[in-house]
Formats: C-alpha cells, structure tokens, sequence
C-alpha cells in the first residue's frame, strides 16, 4: 500500500521550516516514528518523525528547501499488514518535562530501543555525531533525562578513540590546543564569489540567525539602553560552591555560579518589581509581571536562543541547578518548543563562559532590563585597612531608561550583590 507522509504542524504561527539535514534516502526501509529529516524553523531546529513504518519510493525534497505544513515529504510502500503508528504530536510541541527531581538516575534509565513503541531518543546532536563515529543509537544507553542519548554517551560507545571529537557546541579551543591543532585555514561554508577587493564566500542566514537579527534590531532601534557596570564579591560563594561533592545534586548536574545568580536576580526581581515590568506602548502602560520567569541565553551551533526558566522565585538552588542542566541539554541539542522561549521577564547571559568581563548587552524585547555575567577573576581589594585577594564577578546591567530610572537600576543590582557577598541568605530563602 502506499501513503503519502505530509509535513506535520509546527506548532502555533509556525507554517515553513529550512530542510537542514536529510536522515533518510530513496530505497531506505524505516521504522515506525523513524525521523526523517531535521527542520529549522524560526527559532528551532527540531526532528520530523514519520509515523508510518515501510520503504521509501521517493523522497520529495532536499536539503536546503523550505517546505510548508501539509507538503507531502515522502512516499512510502507501507509493510504488508503492518498498522501505522499512533500519530505523533506535532514537531514543534516538545515532550512533557518532568520535575527536575523525579529524574531517573542515569543507571536507571531505560536502554535506547527503536521500533515503534519505543523511538530512540536522542537528538539532532547526538544523532549527528552517532554518524560521525559509526556508532549504532539502538546500543547505546542514555544518561540524560528520562535516558535520553546524549553526545557523552555516543562518545563513550564509540571506545576511547573519540572522546576527543566534539561536536560544534563544545567549548572553545585552550591556546595550547590551538597551537597544536592544523595549520590549514579554516574554509567557512557558503558559496564562493568575490567582490570588488578580492574573494569572498556568501552564506544564506539561518531561521534563527535572521530571527535573533530581527529581534535585535528591534530592540536596539525601540528600546533606550542604559548599562551600569559592577563587581559582585563571590570568594564565599566559590568556597561554599566548591565544597559541595560532585554528582551530589545528579549525575549530570553541575553546580556552577549561575543558580546562585538566578536566585538572587530573582528575589531582587520580587523586591523590585518595575525591573521585571514591561512597556506598553500602544495604551502608554507599564504592565508588572506577578511572576518571574528568567530567561537563559544558551549559545547553540545554530545561533543564540533563550528558554525561559519558570517561577524561578519559587525554586531552590538545587532544583535552579537541576532546571538548568535540563534546560541546557535541550537547548543545545535543539529539543524544545517555541512555548519554551517565551514569557520571559528577565534575561541572565554569561559571557564569562567564554571570556570577558564587561560588554552592553542588548535588551531581549519586550523585557526591560537584562544582566550579563563576566568571567570572575582574583583581584587586590582592600578590607579592613588590609589588602587580600578576592574573586570578583563582573557584571553588565542593561535596562530601559524608558520605565528603568538610574537609581532604580542601582538599587536592584547592590540587591543582587548583596545576595551573591552573603550566599547563606540564598540558600536560606524561600
């Protein structure tokens, strides 16, 4: 029998996506809920699923086009008596998540399965780098949430040999790293050409990168930006963070300086409420938000994007830091809905994970204020008459002065200070 396989809903507003890798070819025979392409839309890059189960005839684009929500992709001869696969949810809905602490630990997640009960469930990352290293998903157990197949675990599957390769996500290379790696230059991708002063290569701007351009632009050109800049005091939050053993929050929790953060921006937030307002500009409004949902600039493969974190206010430093983690994970291996990149109030981004200390950051719109962290270094300060060495944080607080005074701004950013110089009262808060 054959059937026709159409392009699924994306989800809301969400009518065309960019064919950015093609999973499957002619003559293939796939599973049931097999992906058979990756899709970026204006701010996801999201696996589709076929639902039905069978070989493939023909397959109705390639990488590179854009295709609409109903667009056949593909045609199939269906297995004989073979039933097709309850329908799947749309491609731009993500799956249900989980309290962050009713994670399975990662010995007991369930073993990565194909057929049609039982997707194998990786992403576009871990895929991609599965097919770099040979390596077979259905083998491979996965550590991540709800045993999701993360790179680690392809990596590890692979055998030692691979550890070193990375995907392009990873963290920048050391200097040491780089002066030992090729001498050969770097070709970005793109068509060549030239100009009038010589060679250039010309590349089509990706849904996200023109979707973060868009954005920018309209922040910048709407927005009145004012930054102040400080230093917070973190030598008895990097003591107290230190001391926590490793894995003692799970297995692929980190507990870094960034919930500490999140949680003194959100009780700041609390105790000034017009910072975490927003601007109405047709009914001349300020509307305050009663709920604090920060926003985390994560930087993927595939350009900047920013989940919101929910009623952070409410959260402990654990579960901040367990939220994080998921948060990351699902972000950089393109796994979440546009849902989750809305209703923000607030944005922390760290540009200390890659250097720096001090910069202008641009406001996420329609938010009103946004901080960014530097990278924290050991510096001379005097205390007590006495000079020590202490750990500094830098800090950027950009805010609209439209609804945002100076003194207001001031005042919300020494409270965060405050809580990060005294990281008891953190963890003491409610």
């Amino acid at each position: 029998m054959s059937i026709e396989f159409k392009l699924p809903e994306l989800g809301e507003n969400v009518e065309t996506g960019d064919v950015v890798n093609v999973l499957v070819a002619e003559g293939d025979t796939i599973e049931a809920n097999q992906p058979v392409c990756e899709l970026e839309t204006d701010k996801a890059v999201v696996e589709i699923p076929c639902p039905h189960a069978g070989k493939i005839v023909q397959v109705h684009f390639q990488k590179g086009d854009t295709v609409n929500v109903g667009q056949v992709l593909l045609t199939l001869e269906a297995e004989e008596g073979a039933p097709a696969a309850e329908e799947a949810p749309s491609a731009g809905e993500a799956a249900p998540a989980s309290a962050p602490e009713e994670s399975p630990p990662a010995e007991q997640a369930p073993p990565a399965e194909t057929g049609a009960s039982c997707p194998i469930p990786a992403g576009p990352a871990a895929r991609r780098l599965a097919r770099r290293l040979g390596v077979d998903l259905r083998g491979v157990r996965g550590s991540g949430t709800r045993g999701r197949i993360t790179a680690d675990d392809v990596r590890a599957a692979a055998g030692p040999g691979a550890a070193t390769i990375h995907e392009p996500e990873a963290a920048p290379a050391t200097a040491a790293s780089a002066a030992t790696a090729s001498l050969e230059p770097v070709v970005p991708p793109g068509e060549p050409g030239e100009d009038a002063w010589g060679p250039v290569r010309r590349e089509k701007m990706s849904r996200i990168r023109q979707t973060i351009a868009a954005q920018m632009s309209r922040s910048a050109s709407t927005i009145p930006h004012v930054t102040n800049f400080d230093d917070a005091d973190v030598t008895d939050l990097e003591n107290l963070r230190k001391g926590v053993p490793k894995g003692y929050l799970g297995a692929n929790v980190k507990l870094t300086a960034m919930p500490f953060v999140m949680k003194s921006v959100a009780i700041g937030l609390r105790r000034h409420p017009l910072v975490n307002a927003s601007l109405d500009e047709e009914s001349h409004q300020i509307i305050y938000k009663q709920y604090v949902h920060v926003g985390v600039a994560v930087d993927t493969p595939r350009g900047l994007v920013v989940p919101a974190i929910r009623n952070v206010d409410r959260m402990t430093i654990p579960e901040i830091a367990r939220a994080l983690a998921s948060v990351a994970e699902r972000a950089r291996a393109a796994q979440f809905s546009v849902d989750d990149l809305r209703g923000g109030t607030f944005t922390v981004s760290n540009l200390g994970a890659v250097g720096g200390q001090y910069s202008t950051p641009i406001i996420n719109y329609p938010e009103a204020a946004l901080l960014l962290l530097g990278r924290s270094r050991w510096m001379p300060v005097v205390r007590e008459g006495k000079i020590e060495p202490r750990l500094l944080m830098p800090l950027s607080l950009s805010y609209d002065h439209r609804i945002i005074d100076g003194a207001t701004a001031a005042r919300f950013l020494n409270e965060v200070i405050d809580l990060l110089q005294s990281p008891g009262r953190l963890l003491l808060a409610e």
